[in-house]
């Protein structure tokens, strides 16, 4: 007893310091499962379905998906109903803002640097394109703000308003739907164009890969990583320089929309709930860790584009023969379950 208390300290250090480890098991031994946002665009539902089985399959972890639009999904990692969604694109949403703010949510890793947003055209509308006999159609298309001329407009005329041209925005639902439908007002552009929302993400792609096949007009907002952006030749219009205040008035509903501007440099994080990350430090220090190479998102996702695969699928290939890529990603014992 003497000799006990005599090292008990030293014995309750020791203690402390093997349990420390093994957080994130006991996170995932307790029945707790890690809920995942159901993101329904490419590279998001890549990375989600690379990162649940990575938790489930190397650390044991319960997982799951619940599905929704940006809004409610960033809303539910605020109240702690999802752990963690994948692809948080930081500073583009009131509600992710607002739960930030208020100390709900946290801002973790990357799961890839060099992302951005904005409208794009097809090349061979400014350049042509031999191959199909296509002379330029609009070779001195350059910027968003020559998008008024109605010449252009013309060119991008909406099937059902042809006085109008189309404009074919994101999903509704999408942050990025929000923030180009300011865009149009603020470029004064919303009285010349429909702005056209397709109800999901599949259906935004289809719609722009069947008018590129065509060889037709087209004009969209759109972002990478994406199968669309690494497969198809396309130029992004220019825009005036970011400005923070014009910014502001753009992301919000409330702003005025007079005037627009183009996107701030892309901040992509894992978004997490502000539990989950007191919970479980472990699991956090793994998605801090886990940034993939933007070459191999835009590699995975042409994969899924262009062998008709799911995400999932295409997130076992990836853990099967890229194992360079996240080998430094996971523990020891880990690594040795994933390649199994």
């Amino acid at each position: 007893m003497t000799l006990f208390r005599i090292f008990q300290p030293l014995f309750l250090s020791c203690t402390l310091l093997v349990a420390g480890p093994a957080l994130a098991a006991g996170y995932c031994e307790s029945a707790k499962v890690v809920t995942f946002a159901g993101i329904d665009w490419e590279s998001g539902a890549f990375v989600t379905e690379v990162m649940k089985t990575i938790l489930a399959k190397g650390y044991g972890c319960k997982t799951d998906t619940t599905p929704g639009n940006s809004v409610l999904l960033e809303q539910a990692v605020a109240d702690n109903e999802v752990q963690i969604f994948a692809e948080e694109w930081v500073g583009r949403s009131d509600v992710w803002k607002r739960a930030a703010a208020a100390g709900k949510v946290a801002a973790v890793g990357h799961p890839f640097i060099g992302a951005e947003e904005g409208w794009f055209v097809p090349t061979y509308l400014i350049e042509g394109d031999p191959a199909h006999g296509l002379k330029p159609r609009a070779p001195d298309l350059k910027s968003v703000t020559q998008l008024s001329d109605p010449a252009y407009v013309s060119l991008f005329s909406d099937p059902e308003e042809p006085d109008k041209g189309r404009f074919l925005n994101c999903p509704s639902g999408f942050t990025c739907e929000g923030i180009s439908t300011a865009k149009l007002e603020g470029y004064k552009l919303d009285r010349r164009y429909v702005n056209f929302r397709p109800g999901t993400a599949a259906a935004l792609d289809a719609a722009i890969t069947s008018s590129y096949l065509r060889r037709e007009p087209i004009l969209f907002a759109y972002w990478s990583p994406s199968s669309i952006v690494g497969k198809l030749k396309l130029t992004k219009l220019a825009e005036p320089p970011f400005d923070p205040a014009i910014w502001a008035s753009l992301e919000s509903p409330r702003g005025d929309h007079v005037a627009a501007c183009d996107f701030p440099e892309a901040n992509v994080a894992y978004g997490v709930s502000n539990v989950f990350q007191t919970e479980a430090p472990e699991i956090i220090a793994i998605l801090a860790k886990a940034t993939f190479p933007l070459e191999e998102v835009n590699r995975s996702l042409t994969l899924i584009a262009d062998q008709k695969i799911t995400p999932a699928e295409a997130a076992a290939e990836f853990l099967k023969n890229r194992t360079a890529v996240w080998r430094g990603w996971v523990s020891d014992d880990a690594y040795a379950k994933l390649v199994q």
